[in-house]
């Protein structure tokens, strides 16, 4: 699998060994990790490019997030490319999670409704988990699809459990349906 990964480059200075952490837990896992634009560039040379070959790296990023199978963004330093990247790859319908170590979630999308945006707060040593548990969510969501109405009763219930156990709604309701299928046989 391809996993496209983002992060602000200016926040790059702080938060640096935070991305190190994402980037090197996927390709660990043996994932092809799109991250040499944020980890070898800088804001000045960024500053510096010329109209063409800006226009050239925003050709060559969106042919990246149309080809991944996944996006990992780094949001603890806010970044408007960042979210204009997240939002590009909820338009073509790819799996993001969005990942914050400080503070509260991007603004716009921490309401924002979307199957495919998970918004995670972590720690060093929550990161793993929280990876590994989206990955199993993109790895199912290849899977059947199936949609039904839910009460708000339950969908609080869902957002809850969810919330509390750092995993999306639908992995929590795949776990529970597993364990009645393991019960019954």
């Amino acid at each position: 699998m391809t996993v496209y990964f983002t992060a602000s480059i200016v926040g790059k200075k702080n938060y640096l060994s935070q991305y190190l952490a994402i980037i090197n837990h996927l390709k660990a896992k043996n994932y092809q990790v799109i991250s040499d634009h944020i980890i070898n560039s800088n804001p000045r040379q960024i500053y510096t490019e010329k109209k063409e070959e800006r226009i050239k790296f925003q050709n060559q990023l969106e042919k990246w997030i149309n080809s991944c199978d996944f996006m990992v963004a780094e949001t603890s330093f806010p970044s408007i490319s960042v979210g204009y990247e997240i939002s590009l790859a909820l338009q073509h319908n790819k799996p993001v999670l969005v990942l914050y170590s400080v503070g509260n979630p991007p603004s716009l999308l921490a309401q924002h409704k979307d199957e495919n945006l998970d918004c995670e707060k972590y720690t060093p040593s929550t990161l793993p988990e929280i990876i590994d548990n989206f990955i199993k969510y993109v790895e199912g969501a290849a899977d059947n699809r199936f949609t039904f109405f839910i009460t708000s009763e339950i969908a609080s219930y869902l957002d809850k459990v969810a919330k509390k156990g750092k995993i999306p709604k639908s992995v929590y309701l795949r776990k529970l349906i597993e364990k009645e299928m393991k019960g019954k046989k």
